[in-house]
Formats: C-alpha cells, sequence, structure tokens
C-alpha cells in the first residue's frame, strides 16, 4: 500500500456552476475502476475485524450484484466529492463509506453465507408478477 491516501483536492481542479461548459476541466479519475478503488483505496483505509460473527466479507466479492454495485457507488462518489477540498472527504465518509460498508459488513448482507474461506451464492429474492395492468410503463406516456 502506498501512502497516497489522502489523493483530495485543494480547489485547483474543480469545476463551477459559473462556469461554461465547454470551458470546465474535466477531473481525471485516481482509479480506473471499482476494484482497483477497492484495493488501493478503500480497504487498506476501511480496517476492520472481520470474524464472521459482527462482520462478514467474501474473498470472491464479485460474485455478489449488490456489493459489485455498492462499491462501484462507493467509487463514483469518491472520486467526485474528493474534489471538494474542504468538506468533501467528510462528506464521503458519513454519507457512503460509513452507509456502504455496514451494509456490506453486516451478518445479514450480502455475505451472509460466506465465510473468508468460501464463496457460497446468494439466494435471491423472486417474487411473484403482479397482475397485468398495476403497474404500467410510464414510459409508454410519454409525449
Amino acid at each position: 500500500m502506498t501512502n497516497d491516501i489522502g489523493r483530495f483536492s485543494s480547489g485547483d481542479t474543480e469545476t463551477h456552476a459559473d462556469t461554461p461548459a465547454e470551458e470546465q476541466k474535466t477531473a481525471e479519475l485516481v482509479y480506473g475502476s471499482a476494484e482497483e478503488f477497492l484495493h488501493e483505496q478503500l480497504l487498506p483505509t476501511y480496517v476492520r475485524d472481520v470474524d464472521g460473527r459482527a462482520a462478514k466479507w467474501c474473498l470472491e466479492w464479485y460474485f455478489h450484484p449488490e456489493a459489485v454495485s455498492r462499491v462501484e457507488a462507493l467509487w463514483r462518489a469518491w472520486e467526485h466529492l474528493r474534489l471538494d477540498g474542504a468538506t468533501g472527504i467528510s462528506v464521503w465518509w458519513k454519507d457512503h463509506a460509513d452507509h456502504h460498508m455496514s451494509v456490506l459488513l453486516d451478518p445479514r448482507g450480502p455475505f451472509y453465507k460466506c465465510d473468508m474461506q468460501k464463496h457460497r451464492d446468494p439466494e435471491h429474492l423472486e417474487p411473484k408478477r403482479a397482475p397485468a395492468g398495476w403497474f404500467p410503463d410510464v414510459r409508454l406516456k410519454q409525449s
């Protein structure tokens, strides 16, 4: 692990609402993928005791669609909020990391059937479809 964990903006790369879109600089991503972000930023900074009772994780986390979606959301939020040199990282921790990691690590969360040695496919909810007409496709009503 490198010691580049504090890669946040000092404010000079931010885009501003009053700057025309064509003049705004698009910030380059620090990480190229959610997986790179997970291994290089998230897990080295969000250290917890994963004992299988109070917290669970699956070594093959990428087989869990919810986990992939949450890690992707964490990465995208981090890339955006890191540009706010004032409170961005605090907002990311409070509103994103703490929330999503609590869900991911929860013993009843997406890794509930797994342990640190073995992945087990989660059981998916398979609800019945509602009767026809109960939930009309609103895209068809657009003019």
